[in-house]
């Protein structure tokens, strides 16, 4: 309630942003002589999601090793999570990053699709809907500040955010290789991907399953930024407050406008989606090919 009302006592004085869309990094509000914004913080054995009600920015830490896999439970949290930030008239935006060195997230958790039952599968998919459709169309300002590789589902978490910052090292990988795994990506995102990068570069990517270097994925369109690693919470801000110094409500729906359409087509089709999910991973070519990746990977730990 405090942070709205300082929204609504905000004064624009010529040549200056409003007090309200003015995103404080760390001490600046000290330097500035103002008192240190409250933090409000809440947080799961998932993630730990911070409010700066001072900004009005939120910042999602995925905390969830050993490689925060988009699990059954990881998708329902980050889903409530997110859902408390849209409710609270005060946030504004949100800023997406890891706590785990290395990784953004490792993707969709393949457990949750192997040797399950197909109301598991069907439950499973209907997370990966409901957390797409509120990133995709949520109101808020979205930044992924990716400090880590991020392959498939978390590239799909990437690329459905309003601006993509990626940590510039070349072993840092993004894509959506599902192809690799013998697995097609649905639809919409494909339609996530093409109003990304454009269709020709989606095409081939999709169809190769690559994962493109943080230098690749910035010549193709994937990110729109490449920062030293230690700068990226940094960047992330100041976009954000660029972002925030226009008025919501002519951002909110200009985002609306361009995103409808793609998500209206899933909202038109998300059961069918769901069978089409279910009886596809539930083949047993499917589940074979599964079951070899996930051997790949014990190995590999080994």
């Amino acid at each position: 309630m405090a942070a709205a009302l300082s929204f609504a006592r905000c004064i624009v004085r010529p040549g200056l942003l409003p007090l309200c869309s003015r995103v404080w990094g760390s001490g600046a509000r000290e330097r500035a002589g103002l008192p240190p914004a409250q933090r409000r913080a809440f947080s799961n054995n998932k993630m730990l999601v911070e409010l700066d009600e001072g900004s009005g920015v939120a910042t999602v830490k995925f905390k969830s090793p050993p490689v925060n896999s988009l699990s059954l439970d990881f998708l329902t949290e980050l889903s409530i999570g997110l859902e408390k930030l849209e409710n609270n008239r005060g946030c504004r935006a949100v800023i997406f990053t890891s706590a785990i060195p290395k990784i953004f997230s490792a993707g969709l958790d393949i457990t949750e699709m192997c040797g399950k039952s197909t109301e598991h599968y069907a439950e499973f998919w209907r997370a990966v809907q409901n957390i797409w459709l509120r990133l995709y169309g949520s109101n808020m300002v979205t930044v992924a500040a990716i400090n880590g590789s991020s392959p498939a589902g978390s590239c799909l978490l990437a690329l459905s955010c309003d601006y993509r910052i990626m940590a510039d090292n070349p072993k840092f990988v993004i894509g959506l290789n599902e192809s690799q795994l013998g697995i097609v990506a649905p639809f919409w995102f494909k339609d996530t991907f093409v109003n990304v990068v454009g269709h020709r570069i989606a095409e081939r990517s999709l169809q190769l399953g690559s994962l493109h270097s943080a230098p690749e994925a910035l010549q193709l369109g994937i990110v729109d930024e490449l920062v030293p690693e230690e700068k990226l919470q940094d960047k992330a801000a100041a976009v954000v407050a660029q972002w925030l110094a226009l008025p919501d409500h002519a951002r909110q729906i200009t985002k609306s406008m361009m995103r409808k359409s793609v998500l209206d087509r899933l909202l038109t089709h998300q059961e069918e989606d769901v069978q089409n999910f279910v009886g596809f991973i539930s083949k047993e070519s499917i589940q074979k090919s599964l079951r070899m990746y996930m051997e790949m990977l014990k190995k590999r730990k080994g």
